[in-house]
């Protein structure tokens, strides 16, 4: 069976970490490390892990001067031995069979590198998020990712993938740790798919995510930082392209990309019919192309259950 390593980042949540914690140790699939890295809490939060987990075996705790969520996530991945790294916030808490839905999918499929869930919001804001209605494979997501931006996964809590990826996610220049302080797992997500994952959404209902004062991001959103955030992320996917020398020309394999979808939502079509439009050469055949992908998902969305058509 696959093996897990939990890396729960912390920085002044004193009064969540241990039901984060505690949820981990929780899983009826137990994980064979957790690790809870503190990021310089100011908060009483150091002592307070080694009060409450110093002397259980279960968890490696990693307390030390802040540096921000990038920083954090690299500390806890350079302790981590399993083969499938997951990560969770400190405010936030999975169900007990959250790990056992996930580890299903890498047990059955070796190819798969990266899942991602949905997620229950609690709180401040009580609602379902996710990236869809189902679960979904979602293939390869070079091209669409660097070309669109599109972001093919969920926030921290949601995150799992094989240690080989989450290591070259997190191979970045040491001055970008002051960029991703905050949003670093734009790091995990943008370079999972850049740099060649395979991903995978499955819909488990078993993550919560904490909305409180302090991370109520979607409601500070300013045309400022929207635009900082946006190039900082493209900045990002530069960096990553530059390491697999991909560019422009990667357009020419949309289709190629494309097919190794099995089940492609109709928002999924519609996004690479776009990417062909981006090919040099005639528009006519451009059309031909962005046709070919569409009719068929056309096909199966009109023979698909109601609420596939209108998540669609």
């Amino acid at each position: 069976m696959t093996s897990f390593a939990v890396v729960i980042t912390s920085y002044n949540y004193r009064g969540f970490v241990a039901a984060a914690v505690d949820g981990a140790l929780a899983q009826t699939r137990a994980a064979a490390q957790i690790i809870v890295v503190d990021d310089g809490s100011t908060d009483g939060s150091p002592e307070y892990l080694r009060e409450r987990y110093g002397s259980d075996p279960r968890v490696t705790l990693l307390c030390g001067e802040n540096g921000g969520q990038l920083v954090a996530f690299q500390r806890g991945m350079a302790a981590a031995k399993a083969e499938v790294i997951c990560f969770l916030d400190a405010d936030d808490r999975w169900e007990p069979d959250y790990l056992a839905q996930v580890g299903e999918v890498y047990d059955s499929r070796r190819d798969v590198d990266f899942v991602f869930s949905d997620m229950q919001l609690f709180g401040d804001e009580q609602r379902w998020m996710g990236y869809a209605d189902r679960s979904l494979d979602l293939g390869y997501t070079v091209i669409s990712t660097y070309l669109l931006m599109h972001w093919y996964g969920a926030p921290t809590s949601a995150l799992s993938m094989r240690a080989p990826w989450a290591r070259r996610a997190l191979d970045l220049p040491t001055e970008l740790g002051s960029n991703w302080r905050l949003s670093a797992d734009n790091c995990l997500v943008y370079g999972a798919s850049v740099l060649g994952a395979r991903k995978y959404y499955l819909r488990t209902g078993a993550v919560h995510y904490r909305i409180h004062g302090n991370n109520g991001w979607w409601g500070k959103q300013t045309p400022d930082n929207q635009y900082l955030n946006r190039f900082r992320s493209r900045c990002l996917i530069g960096i990553y392209a530059m390491r697999i020398g991909l560019d422009e020309r990667c357009v020419e394999s949309v289709k190629h990309e494309f097919r190794t979808k099995p089940d492609p939502s109709w928002r999924e079509a519609r996004r690479y019919a776009t990417l062909t439009r981006m090919r040099r050469g005639s528009w006519l055949r451009n059309l031909g192309r962005a046709v070919a992908i569409l009719w068929p998902v056309l096909k199966v969305r009109r023979r698909a259950p109601k609420e596939w058509r209108d998540m669609d």
